[in-house]
């Protein structure tokens, strides 16, 4: 997870440190607090141009790359426009910041709160596609100041009436190309006809396309146009690797990293809050020394984390970036990227956390096999190439830990008092009959029994019962490796790729599938599992799958594994969905925009001819 907040702050990897300090900007002293508290020094380029203009009250157009520390500059001089004292109950919100997936809103509007904790009355809240009503509606009548969203579901609140834009004061638009691209202008055009004339407005895009000057040219009022460039060094100290891991098996593969890595101290990335608490207590179920911060853990329970990772009471720290922003730990050696980051900004600030007061560090990224893409984005980004490793084996952990025990073995001798040891060993050999035996084990080993060799038998069997590896189950342990590596390389079947698709699209990253291909474009199949439904957008409008699939999945609360084929024609597609619709479901997402056209969803009826589709892979997991 990145929510950009910032970049590095030490010098190392910021080569604006000589510029402004937070403190030049002028922040209201809560602000500056939290700004503190995190141990940001040195705002980004944006931040630094931003921030300044949005405080004087004037709008702002923002050409800013996601990883430029843009959620900071918006977020810092909309909580200063903030008024705790106003009543916010019944949803009448006094700022909201438009995003175009839950994912971004869900890092948005944790960045928020990372930066609202010295204003106790204000309070923060996100609303996306994809998860229940209750909780987001009953989160506004109790009363929230900002609300993070995605378009859509921004929409059905309004209509709703859980929410209401009277009082608003502060817009943003994040993302605002991607925003667009995904069919949301008709959206963002009736909640901005909704909030009051006079408000301020924060737009941040990638590029500055026609449709986007056109919205600025509209809602903002005298806008400053402020551009930035990336920031893409990385530190030359670490050694920078990745790995091609399978999404169900990352726990595995980080516990044998950590098991065979000889770093001081680890820290862990994740993308949200929510993995690293699952991945931190997963290491502390297998009796690692783990802990985890997020952006919800208190500024002094924070604080005593980082105290025991320092003092080595804890060697591997779980943490999502807003919560590492300013972390400076000499002892980490390690970096690794549980999730591969959103943009190579995030990276760079990631492996700056090792490698620092003159030590070297080492930094491995789990890739997963549909992932390949992002990794390359991020090298071409930072002009290197990162070195493919394999992950360790059960094998290798058995093999580094006895190393690590035959290394304490003279030392171990010099220390005496071993005449009791060395007494059982030698009853045990003098115990053997002197003619040897060969004897065969269960795993089919040969083994020659002997007064002289017998010892040595029983030492190596001493040294595996010491480092965990009691036979049959080592085995069985580096079977299943085997099997994840022949995986990782592409010798996946359909049923692992699907299992794999599902579990990230149910359990934790909201990430779509790709569309299966058609068989040879003819004809109407029917789903085996799961109906037909046909949307009213095709190739005449411009659609593409990934925004199709973004409008189901967001709009209409369905989860990527729902979303079989998707075949495009001229002035309609057709979309196997395996999870039945119930009529507020499909009312919501026939509400839904695709390409600036509603869709109007329905049971596909079955035309007995239609010409042939053109059937396309998920641009985001294409091959």
């Amino acid at each position: 997870m990145s929510t950009d907040s910032t970049l590095p702050t030490d010098a190392s990897t910021t080569p604006e440190a000589t510029g402004p300090t937070f403190a030049d900007l002028k922040l209201p002293a809560a602000l500056q607090a939290a700004v503190d508290d995190q141990g940001f020094t040195t705002p980004s380029p944006i931040q630094a141009r931003a921030i300044p203009e949005l405080l004087s009250g004037r709008d702002i157009t923002g050409v800013a790359q996601t990883g430029t520390g843009k959620t900071a500059a918006f977020a810092l001089p909309l909580l200063a426009a903030m008024d705790p004292a106003a009543s916010v109950t019944g949803g009448h919100v006094q700022a909201l910041v438009l995003t175009p997936t839950r994912e971004l809103a869900l890092q948005v509007s944790e960045a928020v709160e990372s930066f609202a904790t010295h204003l106790p009355g204000v309070r923060v809240t996100s609303v996306y596609g994809g998860s229940p009503y209750g909780p987001q509606q009953r989160a506004l009548r109790e009363g929230v100041h900002v609300v993070v969203g995605t378009p859509g579901r921004v929409m059905d609140h309004l209509e709703r009436g859980s929410m209401s834009l009277d009082g608003v004061k502060f817009l943003v638009l994040d993302e605002a190309d991607e925003m667009l691209r995904m069919g949301f202008a008709e959206d963002v055009e009736t909640i901005f006809g909704q909030a009051p004339t006079q408000r301020q407005v924060a737009l941040f895009s990638a590029t500055m396309p026609p449709a986007i000057r056109s919205v600025a040219a509209t809602h903002l009022n005298d806008p400053v146009a402020i551009a930035v460039s990336r920031q893409s060094s990385t530190v030359s100290t670490v050694e920078q690797t990745y790995a091609v891991v399978p999404f169900r098996h990352k726990v595995g593969s980080l516990v044998r990293v950590l098991a065979t890595s000889d770093a001081d101290a680890t820290i862990v990335f994740t993308r949200t809050r929510k993995d690293a608490e699952e991945v931190g207590a997963a290491l502390v179920e297998r009796g690692i020394s783990a802990a985890t911060i997020s952006g919800d853990v208190a500024q002094k329970e924070r604080e005593k984390i980082v105290e025991r990772l320092r003092s080595g009471s804890v060697d591997v720290l779980v943490a999502t970036d807003v919560a590492a922003r300013g972390l400076d730990v000499d002892r980490i050696g390690l970096v690794v990227n549980f999730d591969i980051p959103r943009e190579a900004e995030a990276y760079v600030h990631r492996i700056g956390r090792t490698g620092r007061a003159g030590r070297t560090g080492r930094a491995l990224s789990f890739v997963t096999p549909h992932e390949r893409g992002k990794l390359k984005h991020i090298e071409r980004t930072i002009r290197a190439q990162l070195v493919e490793v394999e992950v360790p084996s059960p094998r290798d952990v058995s093999q580094h830990r006895a190393r690590r025990l035959l290394d304490a073995v003279s030392t171990r001798i010099e220390s005496g008092r071993l005449d009791m040891y060395a007494q059982m060993l030698q009853e045990r050999a003098a115990a053997q009959d002197a003619a040897p035996e060969t004897t065969t084990t269960e795993a089919g080993d040969t083994v020659t029994t002997a007064p002289d060799a017998d010892v040595l038998q029983v030492a190596a069997a001493l040294l595996a019962l010491a480092v965990g590896d009691d036979g049959p189950q080592q085995r069985a342990a580096q079977e299943e490796h085997d099997r994840e590596r022949a995986e990782a390389k592409g010798g996946r079947t359909r049923e692992t790729h699907r299992a794999e698709r599902t579990e990230r699209d149910g359990d934790r990253t909201g990430r779509h599938p790709r569309a299966d291909r058609d068989d040879r474009g003819r004809g109407i199949r029917r789903p085996a599992d799961g109906t037909r439904y046909r949307i009213s957008v095709g190739h005449s409008h411009g659609a593409q799958p990934r925004g199709i699939v973004g409008a189901l999945t967001h709009e209409g609360g369905l989860s990527g594994s729902d979303i079989g084929k998707i075949d495009i024609f001229g002035n309609f597609s057709l979309v196997d969905i395996t999870r039945p619709l119930d009529g507020a479901t499909m009312d919501r997402i026939g509400r839904a925009h695709v390409a600036g056209k509603a869709l109007r969803i329905s049971v596909d009826k079955g035309a007995p001819e239609r010409r042939a589709p053109r059937t396309e892979r998920h641009p985001a997991n294409a091959r």
